[in-house]
C-alpha cells in the first residue's frame, strides 16, 4: 500500500454541467463526428490522439477481434441470455469471462513473451533475432508449455487473419523486430516440434502491439473492448434466431445416449 494521497486525480476525464472532457479534448465538439471509436479507444489508452498510419493498424487490431463466430464466449453469451434474457449485460459479461490464456487472450501471453525476449532498452541494438528465437522456444519446451500465438485449430497452413494484419503493420511503419521475432519463433517452433504451428491472428496482434508499446498487461484489453461488440450481435441475433435451447438439448440427448441408462 502506498502513501496516501491528498487529492484524488485522474488524467482521463471530467464532467460538468456543460461539458464532458475526455484526455483533455471536449467530447460534443472535438470528438463527436471527428473520431471513429478505435480512434476514440487509442486516445483513452494513449491520451493522444493516433497518427493516420497508427489508426489504420489499431482499427485493423480491434476490428479483428470483435467477431470469429461460434465461439466457447459466443456460446457462453447465448446460453446465459437463454436463462437471463432480462439481464444482457450478465450475457456479455459471461462470454467475456472466457477470454483468457486460449481464446482471444493469448495476445497478452504472446506480447509478454516478446517484451521478455526482446525488453524495448535492446531495440535496435543489433540482438540477434535467430538466437532470441531459438532460447524462447526452448525455454517453454523445457518448461512444457504452449508457445503463445502460435497455432489455431482451425485455420491451417495460415491464419487468413495474420498476413493482412501484418501487411497493414509493415504499410503504416508498425512491422519492427517485435514482428520478425515473432515469425522467427514461429520458424523455430515448428522446427523443434515438427508441427504446422502458423501464426494466429492473437499472436500477430501481440507483436504488432509491441510494435505500438502498449504494457502487454493490457493488451488482452483490446480483445475485452472488441468481442464485446461481437457478443452483443449474438446476443441480438439469439432473441431474433434463438439456437441456444436447441444447443442444450443436444446435449442433454448424446449425454443419454452415451452415458444414461441402456447406454452401450
Amino acid at each position: 500500500m502506498g502513501k496516501r494521497k491528498d487529492k484524488l486525480t485522474s488524467s482521463i476525464g471530467w464532467s460538468t454541467a456543460d461539458k464532458i472532457s475526455v484526455r483533455g479534448l471536449d467530447l460534443p465538439n472535438e470528438i463527436l463526428g471527428h473520431m471513429n471509436l478505435g480512434d476514440l479507444a487509442f486516445l483513452q489508452l494513449t491520451g493522444r490522439k493516433a497518427t493516420p498510419e497508427e489508426s489504420k493498424v489499431f482499427n485493423a487490431i480491434v476490428i479483428t477481434l470483435v467477431e470469429h463466430g461460434i465461439t466457447p464466449s459466443a456460446i457462453a453469451a447465448r446460453m446465459t441470455y437463454m436463462g437471463a434474457p432480462e439481464s444482457l449485460q450478465a450475457a456479455v459479461a459471461a462470454g467475456l469471462c472466457g477470454l483468457g490464456t486460449v481464446f482471444v487472450g493469448s495476445m497478452e501471453g504472446a506480447s509478454k513473451m516478446l517484451y521478455e525476449a526482446l525488453p524495448h532498452d535492446k531495440l535496435g541494438t543489433g540482438v540477434d533475432l535467430d538466437a532470441l528465437a531459438v532460447e524462447t522456444v526452448a525455454g517453454f519446451r523445457d518448461r512444457k508449455a504452449i508457445v503463445p500465438g502460435l497455432g489455431h485449430p482451425v485455420h491451417k497452413p495460415v491464419d487468413p487473419r495474420t498476413p493482412r494484419l501484418f501487411e497493414i503493420a509493415a504499410q503504416n511503419g508498425k512491422s519492427g523486430e517485435y514482428v520478425a521475432l515473432m515469425q522467427k519463433i514461429q520458424t523455430e517452433a515448428e522446427a523443434r516440434s515438427g508441427k504446422m504451428l502458423p501464426i494466429n491472428a492473437t499472436g500477430a496482434i501481440g507483436a504488432i502491439c509491441c510494435e505500438f508499446g502498449f504494457p502487454w498487461k493490457i493488451v488482452r484489453g483490446f480483445g475485452v473492448m472488441a468481442r464485446a461488440i461481437g457478443l452483443v450481435g449474438h446476443i441480438l441475433e439469439e432473441s431474433e434466431n434463438p439456437i441456444s435451447y436447441d444447443i442444450w438439448q443436444r446435449v442433454e440427448e448424446e449425454i443419454l445416449e452415451t452415458s444414461g441408462p441402456g447406454a452401450g
